[in-house]
């Protein structure tokens, strides 16, 4: 599998400050990367304009809010965030089934693929016991998952050590998107549970999530491109 199908597993999540920071980083690696994440800090600071980014730069919008609400709320959410022609929206699985349900129905039929996300990458076991879940990260991830899957949820968001077990239970059809991504070397950031494009892409996920790794590098263009070229083999051996 070429570099050019391989940009559309790769999402450059834009963590920058402000609308030009944001637009001046994405320009950089735009040929590399098949999508742009627009989480809170940038929407939150730019709104639509940060989401024309991708049109802008030729490529798909993962609008990264994590909704939780009512599920009312979060249905009119989701129906606004699929008026703007965003690829893809994050809800958090521990809404409820409901919330879910209703998230579900508004991304129906508008090109909008709905991510549930099941236990942040930041958190391990001690954080989970500290609000109350006893359960091992990736158990709990499991019954997350299948909550948001019964109520009609395409895709999942989970850290690099769930997704194998993830693919392997819920099937080839589900769409599981992986933050959490870091090259080889020391990560020396908030994020726990880790693993390299390769072994992500390996263990069964169809989008990564990589920031600081290319943001950060001397070189964000080439730091893009060689994950390209790192996945390019794996994705080529599980067929694409």
């Amino acid at each position: 599998m070429g570099t050019t199908s391989a940009r559309q597993h790769l999402a450059f999540a834009l963590d920058y400050p402000s609308l030009d920071a944001a637009r001046e980083g994405a320009s950089r690696v735009a040929e590399h990367v098949g999508v742009l994440k627009v989480g809170l800090e940038l929407f939150i600071r730019s709104g639509a304009s940060a989401i024309a980014l991708g049109r802008e730069l030729g490529c798909d919008v993962f609008l990264d809010l994590k909704l939780h609400d009512i599920p009312k709320t979060v249905e009119r959410a989701v129906e606004s965030a699929a008026s703007h022609g965003v690829r893809y929206l994050t809800v958090h699985a521990g809404g409820g089934p409901a919330m879910l349900e209703h998230a579900a129905r508004a991304a129906e039929g508008r090109g909008l693929t709905l991510l549930a996300v099941t236990v942040l990458t930041s958190l391990d076991a001690d954080d989970l016991a500290a609000v109350g879940v006893m359960a091992a990260p990736g158990e709990h991830a499991l019954r997350l998952a299948r909550l948001a899957r019964d109520a009609g949820v395409g895709g999942l968001v989970c850290s690099p050590a769930e997704v194998a077990n993830l693919r392997r239970v819920l099937g080839p059809d589900v769409v599981l998107v992986t933050p959490g991504i870091r090259l080889a070397g020391p990560a020396g950031d908030d994020q726990k549970r880790i693993a390299t494009p390769a072994t992500a892409i390996a263990d069964g996920s169809s989008l990564l999530v990589v920031g600081r790794p290319i943001r950060d590098a001397s070189d964000p263009s080439a730091a893009a491109r060689a994950i390209l070229d790192e996945i390019a083999t794996p994705l080529a051996e599980r067929g694409g």
